[in-house]
């Protein structure tokens, strides 16, 4: 079993920045890729960013060159830089870890942007 911790969300003006961290505890051997997901009201869940156990990372189009994701290994966490924020990046962050066996997730984290 994988736990998976997520923080430092909020409220933010447009333009602004937030930094999302998510801690994993538990078999954290059997981890391999871990990333994150958004969800608005009403709308998917969708892919934000992905990082590899090697550090390869992936980003949707909409926060490329405005997100950046990174792991720290040593302490077992995923981060997601989040800069130039716009309105429509509001949502529930979900931070997921892919392991040998099932995908674990995080309890989510709420991102507002104000206009």
């Amino acid at each position: 079993q994988v736990q998976l911790v997520e923080s430092g969300g909020g409220l933010v003006q447009a333009g602004g920045s937030l930094r999302l961290s998510c801690a994993a505890s538990g078999s954290i051997f059997s981890i391999n890729a871990m990333g994150w997901y958004r969800q608005a009201p009403g709308k998917q869940r969708r892919l934000v960013a992905t990082i590899g156990s090697g550090g390869s990372t992936n980003y949707a189009d909409s926060v490329k060159g405005r997100f950046t994701i990174s792991r720290d290994n040593a302490k077992n966490t995923v981060y997601l830089q989040m800069n130039s924020l716009k309105p429509e990046d509001a949502a529930v962050y979900y931070c997921y870890a892919d392991s040998s066996g099932p995908r674990y997730w995080g309890q989510g984290t709420q991102v507002a942007v104000s206009s």
